[in-house]
């Protein structure tokens, strides 16, 4: 995986899943799925509003 959503931080907000260029999060009940086709770009990262994203390069 190249991000690491921190599920005790996450608010479920969806605002990483709206920014995504590569469609690459998902909203699935109450976590974050992240799939193969995401770039590392950490817009995901940027955008939350808590910090619970951290993208490794």
């Amino acid at each position: 995986m190249s991000i690491e959503v921190n599920r005790y931080k996450c608010g479920y907000c969806g605002a990483c899943v709206g920014v995504c260029p590569a469609g690459a999060l998902e909203l699935v009940e109450t976590w974050i799925e992240v799939d193969m086709s995401c770039t590392r770009c950490g817009l995901c990262a940027k955008i939350c509003p808590v910090g619970a994203i951290k993208v490794f390069q």
